[in-house]
């Protein structure tokens, strides 16, 4: 038996049986596709996120919305109401004076329906006469056609006046319109 023994070595025994090895290509290929699936899943919640603060952005936005369109429309019927109210005063007063003399309600009926006319104006809806002009069925809708001296197609009566303007019609005027006279 000898009395040598091993090499000392600066090293624990389990590391002097296993030789260093450089990190192997492949371990780094999945380190680095762990790397990239992590950041993969953090920039999809963060999408996510986005996703569902854009959602609720927007339903808010619907919301506020309808409540100011709700808004508008309770202003907007105030102000025609607003604008009603003279003619509606004003017929009361010829009603009140109608038991006095006739003439009385018809001077007061033709001047409510005057002002009656002109709030119409005022809201953006004049009355427009159509009488000697050409027919156009953007602004009219014709009741009845009859033989007349005029040229075909122009209106000579209104039966119905109309109220608006060609790009805001309230209502069409109803007309009558020549046709082309016909021999007996």
């Amino acid at each position: 038996m000898s009395d040598e023994q091993p090499p000392s070595t600066d090293r624990p025994p389990d590391e002097a049986a296993e030789p260093t090895e450089a990190p192997r290509p492949c371990d780094r290929a999945q380190g680095q596709a762990q790397q990239a699936e992590e950041e993969g899943r953090d920039a999809t919640a963060h999408m996510e996120d986005q996703l569902k603060r854009a959602l609720a952005d927007l339903e808010n936005l619907r919301k506020r919305y309808h409540r100011d369109l709700d808004r508008a429309r309770g202003a907007e019927r105030a102000r025609l109401a607003t604008e009603m109210l003279p003619v509606v005063d004003n017929l009361e007063l010829a009603l009140r004076h109608a038991e006095d003399d006739a003439t009385t309600l018809i001077e007061g009926v033709r001047a409510v329906h005057e002002q009656a006319v002109a709030t119409l104006a005022r809201l953006g809806f004049p009355r427009f006469d159509a009488v000697g002009q050409s027919f156009d069925p953007a602004l009219h809708e014709a009741v009845t056609t009859v033989d007349d001296e005029s040229p075909p197609g122009t209106v000579v009566a209104v039966v119905r006046p109309g109220y608006g303007t060609p790009g805001a019609l309230l209502r069409p005027a109803g007309v009558v319109v020549a046709r082309k006279k016909t021999d007996g």
